[in-house]
């Protein structure tokens, strides 16, 4: 799966209030919205493969796929994790 194609929008972080009710789903179909009319193809998003994915199912966006996670920490160039390391779910949407 070639996602760097020029035509894959990622979205990395969706950040909303509590008590909004299903702003997340709103702002993941919002993006693919946007995305679609600037000429894309496909939008994806990473989400950790303990999280569900509603907001992610909500909007349309289907699972295609696992990634590895892990950290960006190497001896030669040594790193602090400060997210979350584990593994994680791919998701997409496209026409």
């Amino acid at each position: 799966l070639k996602l760097d194609d020029s035509w894959t929008l990622e979205v990395t972080r969706v950040c909303i209030l509590n008590g909004f009710k299903n702003t997340a789903s709103m702002l993941y179909a919002a993006s693919w919205r946007a995305a679609k009319a600037m000429g894309y193809k496909r939008v994806i998003s990473y989400i950790l493969k303990s999280e569900k994915g509603t907001s992610l199912k909500a909007a349309g966006y289907k699972i295609i796929g696992e990634a590895g996670g892990g950290s960006w920490n190497r001896k030669k160039r040594p790193r602090i994790d400060k997210h979350p390391i584990g593994e994680k779910t791919l998701w997409d949407r496209k026409d």
